[in-house]
Formats: structure tokens, sequence, C-alpha cells
């Protein structure tokens, strides 16, 4: 187990068993929480450098790390995670030596990754090559559509 989530208002804390999981309330999340106020992708927790790091997925509800709104944070343990008002301490122990990572630059990525309606994806068309050279197909990003609509489908479709 790399750590846990331990819920503040009491029950049975979410062990973190994975260096990178999703959170939301869909199914086919690694941390399903049930509730109507979480997105269906709400964030994501992932282990880096020693360290777990959260990221908000463009949730309608928001994240909050020690009482305070983000979009990404490092998660020292101890720390106070909302995800849309349901309050859980993080749990872990940190490596000797390691160093607390920095922030993620705010600037780091567009406005449209960020929003979570761009993705890049592989070229599949292929490019004539001239002889010898081989070259990797360029990488082109997509805009998707995100609709709760989307959601109720693949939710029903999903449903055994």
């Amino acid at each position: 187990m790399l750590g846990q989530l331990i819920p503040c208002g009491g029950g049975d804390s979410i062990p973190l068993l994975a260096p990178k999981l999703l959170v939301g309330r869909r199914s086919s999340c690694d941390i399903k929480l049930d509730f109507p106020n979480v997105s269906s992708h709400h964030c994501e927790l992932e282990l880096r450098q020693g360290y777990w790091h959260v990221r908000d997925l463009n949730s309608s509800n928001g994240l909050k790390v020690n009482g305070e709104r983000c979009e990404t944070h490092v998660l020292m343990p101890g720390d106070e995670i909302s995800i849309a008002k349901h309050v859980f301490r993080v749990d872990y122990v940190v490596a000797a030596g390691s160093e607390a990572p920095e922030e993620e630059n705010t600037f780091s990525r567009s406005l449209m990754e960020k929003a979570g309606l761009e993705v890049e994806r592989q070229n599949r068309k292929r490019m004539p090559e001239a002889a010898g050279d081989k070259k990797k197909p360029p990488v082109q990003k997509q805009t998707r559509r995100v609709a709760s609509e989307d959601d109720f489908i693949m939710d029903w479709l999903s449903e055994d």
C-alpha cells in the first residue's frame, strides 16, 4: 500500500494501491466515490518522486487542499483534500532524504488541456518516407466534447 485517504467524517479508509489513480463517480475509476456532486472523472492522484500529487480534471465542484481551491497540488502527509466537499486526510510515508518537489507551473498546459477538452493522439496517417528516413508521426491535438449525457450513456452501457 502506497498510502491511504482517511475520511474526516468517519468511515473506512481508502487504500492507495497504485502510483496513478483516477478518482470519480464512474465505476471504471480506480477510486469510486458514489456521490452525485462528484464528477464522473473528478481528479487524478499520482505518486511522483515519493510524493503524492493531485490534479483536478475539470470537475464541476472542484478540488481543495487544506481549504484552498487548486488545480494541482503536491500533497504532504496529513494534508486534507476536499473532493466536492467530501474531505479526506492524506496518509503516507515520505522516503527518507527525498526533497519535496516544486508545484507545477500554472502556465505549463493550455486552457483547452486544463479543461479536459484537448487530448494528444498520434496521427495515424503515415507520410511518405524518404529512403532510410524513419520519423515518428506528428502528434496531433484533438478536441473532444464533454457532456453529462455522455456520462449517463457510458454508465448505462457499463452496467451488467
